[in-house]
Parts: structure tokens; C-alpha cells; sequence
């Protein structure tokens, strides 16, 4: 991958990483919390323990895709980003635009999801 279009992908990466820090998501606590208030009521306790738990996942996608920047951004600087981790072919731009802290190619990516999804769902 060329040095232009490196910039262009660290570019992106440092912008997508901001937003994500600077989202709020990951710093606010508000949902994490029960209010005592809700504990007088089943169905409130219910919905607070529901928000508790959307709210735990939308975090935990948020961390992960963090991570998955990071180590973007490393693989920018080592001369490796932009290659499928499973066949070290180029992954396409067009996969990179959407998608930048990818480390697999459309077709392995495509099969990881089939395997996931065959063996994924357990109980």
C-alpha cells in the first residue's frame, strides 16, 4: 500500500478513534447504576437491569472496536496494515473506507462469519 494511502487509513483511524473517546459512551455511567427507586418495583428493577445490560454491550462493541484501532494504527506504523491476516493478500480499499481496523479480507471475513454463526450459537 502506498504511503498516500497509508495517510489516508491512519487519517481515518485517528478520526473514528476521537469520535469514539469523545462519544461519551464510554465515560458515562448513568445506566450502570439502579436507583433505589427502582427497587420498590419488579418491573422498574426489570427495565433498569435491561438497561444496565443494552448499555454493557454498547460499551463492550465501543472497547473492542477501540482495541481494533490500536492495533490498526500499529500495523499502519509496522508497514503490515492493509493485508488479510488469514491469506496476506491485499484487503480491498473499498472494505478498508468502511471498515479500516479490519485484519481480513471480504472473503475471510465472510467465511469467519459463516463459522460463527454455525458454531456461535450455543444454547
Amino acid at each position: 500500500m502506498g504511503k498516500v494511502n497509508l495517510e489516508h487509513f491512519k487519517t481515518i483511524l485517528l478520526k473514528k478513534r476521537q469520535e469514539i473517546l469523545n462519544g461519551g459512551l464510554l465515560k458515562s455511567t448513568e445506566d450502570l447504576q439502579i436507583s433505589s427507586d427502582d427497587l420498590a418495583d419488579e418491573a422498574d428493577l426489570a427495565q433498569s437491569v435491561i438497561n444496565q445490560q443494552v448499555t454493557f454491550n454498547m460499551r463492550q462493541r465501543e472497547l473492542s472496536k477501540l482495541r481494533a484501532i490500536e492495533e490498526a494504527l500499529e500495523r499502519v506504523e509496522d508497514g503490515t496494515y492493509g493485508f488479510c491476516d488469514d491469506c496476506d493478500e491485499p484487503i480491498g480499499k473499498k472494505r478498508l473506507e468502511n471498515q479500516p481496523w479490519t485484519t481480513l479480507c471480504i472473503t475471510h471475513a465472510e467465511e469467519q462469519e459463516r463459522e460463527q454463526g454455525r458454531f456461535g450459537r450455543v444454547g
